[in-house]
């Protein structure tokens, strides 16, 4: 692949670990800087990396990182984030809002506190991340958002389980739906990218799978590449689409889905919120038919 992003500023929250970190490496080898603006200043007990270990891992590629302590409830801290990202690269030209909480659990076990902090990182955080850096998008020839959230699929099933967190991550969608619509004209993409399957990551580990769990998942390189393939769309034709990874990269030429397994001996554990509907499963991809969590 060109290095179609080559000084080009990515901002990625929640960045320092998981997903965030693997689509800003899959940019930063395509010569974009990345700004990491994510809560992890110091190590986390059952989370590895920081927003400073992320950096490491990215400049090792060449480009430049900013590390920056950014809690995305926060507005001030948002808004001093994008100020030090436009002091030290002058612009932004992506936007992924990767950050998120989540609790997945009935109505009488969902204490409000955790209520809130979904609603607010996830629904909130997405909203304010992308209203403090549209103004400097607005000015970047090829602008592209990417929000990591699935399909508006408004079934029970997705909601009966666990409403407070799928009411959050569905708020990531809306946002999706209504800024595409807003930010057309403007030339201002704004797209929403989900696994079909579990992903291998901490958060899946500790809250969901647990060991055995992660070897029916799949890596994070799926989404970084997934997400660099939406990069590369032209940000006026290319924007309101809600993508399964796999689908997405299927329609675009991709046929090995044996790379992204974490074990190649294992079928693969369904992630939430997938549509029954219109996004079919590449050929010889096997899920199972059980629910994550189970």
């Amino acid at each position: 692949m060109d290095k179609f992003l080559d000084g080009k500023t990515v901002f990625i929250t929640g960045a320092s670990r998981g997903i965030g970190l693997a689509i800003g490496k899959a940019c930063a080898k395509i010569g974009a800087n990345i700004v990491i603006a994510a809560k992890s200043a110091e190590p986390h007990p059952s989370l590895p990396g920081t927003i400073y270990t992320a950096a490491e891992e990215i400049e090792a590629l060449g480009v430049k990182a900013l590390p920056l302590v950014c809690d995305i409830r926060f507005e001030d801290q948002v808004e001093a984030a994008v100020e030090k990202t436009i002091a030290n690269f002058g612009g932004i030209d992506i936007l992924v809002n990767n950050a998120s909480a989540i609790f997945p659990r009935g109505v009488l076990d969902t204490p409000m506190k955790r209520f809130d902090l979904m609603h607010q990182v996830n629904t909130r955080g997405t909203y304010l991340v992308s209203q403090k850096c549209l103004p400097h998008l607005m000015k970047s020839d090829n602008p592209h958002v990417l929000n990591l959230s699935p399909p508006l699929d408004m079934a029970e099933k997705w909601f009966a389980p666990h409403t407070g967190y799928s009411m959050a991550k569905f708020g990531m969608s809306l946002c999706v739906l209504g800024m595409a619509g807003e930010f057309r004209d403007a030339g201002v993409a704004f797209n929403a990218l989900w696994p079909r399957t579990a992903i291998a990551t901490a958060a899946i580990s500790n809250i969901l799978a647990g060991e055995e769990g992660m070897k029916m998942c799949r890596t994070t390189q799926i989404l970084a590449d997934a997400a660099l393939l939406v990069f590369s769309k032209p940000a006026r034709e290319f924007t309101g689409n809600f993508l399964i990874d796999d689908t997405f990269l299927h329609a675009h030429g991709v046929t090995d889905f044996e790379q992204y397994k974490m074990d190649p001996t294992q079928a693969l554990l369904p992630d939430f919120f997938v549509p029954d509907d219109g996004y079919p499963t590449p050929p010889g991809v096997e899920v199972l038919d059980i629910p994550l969590g189970h």
